[in-house]
């Protein structure tokens, strides 16, 4: 059986994941902090989410084909896109970049956000803001978007199809394995690649949530203990007065 499908998808996965990463929180700090525009910026980050996979495909193909200004700039610097594995991981990314823009987004609005303001007048600037205050408080909604985004790239298809092809041991994801063994009725093949990708998300996800399960259990352990001890000040300084009233 040839591997090379399992291979390219989880090399175009990681890429286009690193990718929504970065562009995906940077995308979110952006639209929580502007005023003008963020209505209309918001539906352009999120439009490739309800576009059909096929019409990215092809506006990809525009932007970044022989034909395309950027397609042009980049064949002079010997950067092939089309039907190659970093045409497939682009389009990857951009079908995945909703995933990660809509969850960071919502974390970053659930914020406490006294402590950005208490940051700010101590003289922080905002990169040592969203650093160390932002992603660590809002890391649930992060690793949720990274892991949607990484499950979203896997499963693509319409997008890197219209640029990458389905090229054998080239550009062929497991997705388009499926495809491919359907339409030469080979049905053995497609159930093998089509639970291989099953076990692959599922795996991904279960391990998500057993991370955030666990993370949501330590924190309301902190916040019992942090109840009690007040609990227990309280008390002992309702005890300090009632000696001193006693004594008086």
């Amino acid at each position: 059986m040839d591997l090379s499908p399992l291979w390219i998808s989880l090399k175009v996965s990681a890429t286009a994941t690193v990718v929504a990463f970065i562009t995906g929180i940077l995308a979110a700090w952006l639209v929580v902090y502007i005023d003008k525009g963020k209505i209309f910026i918001d539906g352009l980050f999120t439009l490739p989410m309800v576009l059909p996979p096929t019409v990215l495909g092809f506006i990809l193909l525009l932007i970044l084909g022989k034909n395309g200004a950027i397609g042009q700039f980049l064949d002079r610097l010997g950067i092939h896109v089309v039907f190659s594995w970093v045409g497939a991981s682009i389009a990857a990314a951009v079908v995945a970049f909703p995933m990660m823009y809509r969850s960071v987004r919502a974390a970053f609005e659930q914020l406490d956000p006294d402590l950005i303001h208490v940051a700010r007048t101590l003289g922080k600037k905002e990169g040592w803001i969203m650093w160390n205050i932002m992603l660590p408080n809002a890391w649930p909604g992060v690793l949720s978007g990274t892991i949607l985004a990484f499950a979203r790239s896997m499963g693509e298809f319409g997008a890197t199809s219209l640029l990458a092809g389905n090229i054998p041991g080239k550009t062929r994801t497991m997705s388009q394995a499926v495809w491919s063994a359907v339409q030469m009725n080979n049905r053995e093949e497609a159930k093998r690649w089509s639970l291989m990708l099953i076990i692959i998300s599922f795996v991904v996800i279960y391990l998500t949530n057993h991370v955030l399960k666990r993370e949501s259990s330590s924190q309301r352990s902190t916040w019992l203990a942090r109840i009690r001890r007040k609990k227990s000040a309280a008390d002992f300084a309702r005890n300090e007065e009632i000696e001193k009233q006693e004594h008086s």
